[in-house]
């Protein structure tokens, strides 16, 4: 009886050494190290090598997925471009029952107001046009979430910029003042002239090619784990829903179709239907 009382114990001692030196061996890393609203992060087991070793990964308390990169359990994250400056909690939760936390703090961004006019083939800038285009984007936003995503990562490389040429002329984040709304610009304008070739930034699954009333046509690629990426104002689509695209395939052609001044791509990068800035995104893969 008191042997296999010892041997208990010895086991118990056994496991909870265990588990502390698997918690100081392991460790999660975030880049880049000072993050604000409306950018992502990534986030990396270090110690880790394979994703099932994680049985949980959250960030303020909602799960995120889990992918390999540079041969570690990796995960995005978005941060709202409205979301509450402050300390948040990552957290992950192994396989063994060991936990690690981190603290991350997300600083404000700064505020910007820009104009933006309505163009005349949407009604110009009238009070009545101004409501309309309002209602119209709440419409097409609600109608282009909580698309149906992969339970798994669909792509390998690194991710790329959709232009052969990259020039930003509207960055992510400003409020576009119109009339007596303000729309905040969620996505990141590209320099491109009508025709110019757009291609996948990385590979997935083609959920939407649509026209729309302001976003124009319209293609959305999932990239699996909650990870979108869309393609706005095109003047042609080369896709269909349910093609499996390959990074810098040729999806379409750049254009001025929806609420534009000029031809242009907008692109917008989406981590479980939050918005962040697309040339912070692609920060994270250099």
């Amino acid at each position: 009886m008191l042997r296999n009382i010892t041997l208990s114990v010895f086991l118990l001692i056994l496991c909870f050494s265990a588990r502390i030196i698997f918690a100081q061996a392991v460790s999660v890393s975030v880049f880049p190290a000072e993050i604000i609203q409306g950018e992502p992060f990534l986030a990396q087991i270090e110690g880790a090598t394979e994703p099932s070793s994680i049985k949980k990964l959250t960030f303020d308390g909602k799960k995120v997925g889990i992918f390999m990169y540079q041969g570690k359990p990796s995960a995005l994250v978005g941060i709202d471009l409205n979301k509450k400056p402050g300390a948040y909690e990552l957290l992950a939760e192994f396989s063994d029952g060991s936990i690690i936390k981190k603290s991350i703090n997300i600083g404000a961004r700064k505020k910007i107001e820009t104009p933006l006019g309505i163009p005349d083939k949407l009604g110009g800038n009238t009070k009545a046009s101004q409501d309309k285009l309002i209602a119209t984007l709440v419409a097409e936003k609600k109608s282009l979430a909580n698309i149906r995503t992969g339970s798994k990562a669909l792509w390998t490389e690194k991710f790329i910029p959709p232009l052969k040429e990259i020039f930003v002329t509207n960055p992510y984040g400003p409020s576009r003042i119109t009339g007596a709304y303000s729309i905040p610009h969620k996505g990141t304008d590209y320099r491109a002239k009508i025709g110019t070739e757009v291609m996948a930034v990385n590979r997935g699954i083609v959920r939407v090619t649509k026209f729309y009333r302001n976003y124009g046509n319209t293609i959305v690629i999932d990239h699996g784990l909650g990870l979108m990426t869309y393609y706005l104002h095109l003047s042609k689509i080369k896709v269909e829903v349910g093609d499996v695209v390959e990074q810098r395939q040729i999806i379409g052609l750049s254009g001025d179709t929806g609420y534009t001044q000029g031809a242009h791509l907008h692109l917008n990068v989406n981590i479980n239907n939050i918005a962040v800035d697309p040339v912070k995104f692609f920060e994270l893969f250099q």
